[in-house]
């Protein structure tokens, strides 16, 4: 995980109330890398409060999900993002479907 942080431009970090860490984005070259929320902040607004950081700062306008978490893919079309592509496999060969979504104009 630590290398995999290391590798993005920009790691944008969101604080529970409690000061614990709620969630993060990874972002390079106009794409999210990387968007993790913990379990219990899911549907409390970091995830989308987060992505909406990205776009704004960092122009954010390109993500890829996998086709098998369906929560992900609606979470990303409702803030504005729609698919352009999809592959039968993953970076690694491997059979998870990828779909490749773009920010609409």
């Amino acid at each position: 995980m630590l290398q995999a942080l290391s590798d993005v431009a920009h790691l944008v970090i969101a604080e529970s109330k409690s000061g614990e860490i709620a969630a993060f984005l990874g972002t390079e070259h106009k794409r999210l890398e990387m968007l993790f929320l913990a379990p219990e902040e899911r549907g409390k607004g970091p995830g989308r409060q987060l992505l909406q950081y990205g776009i704004e700062n960092y122009d954010i306008n390109e993500v890829t999900v996998n086709e098998q978490n369906p929560k992900a893919v609606g979470f990303y079309e409702h803030m504005g993002f729609e698919i352009y592509k999809r592959t039968d496999f993953d970076e690694e060969g491997n059979p998870y479907p990828l779909l490749y979504m773009k920010l609409k104009k």
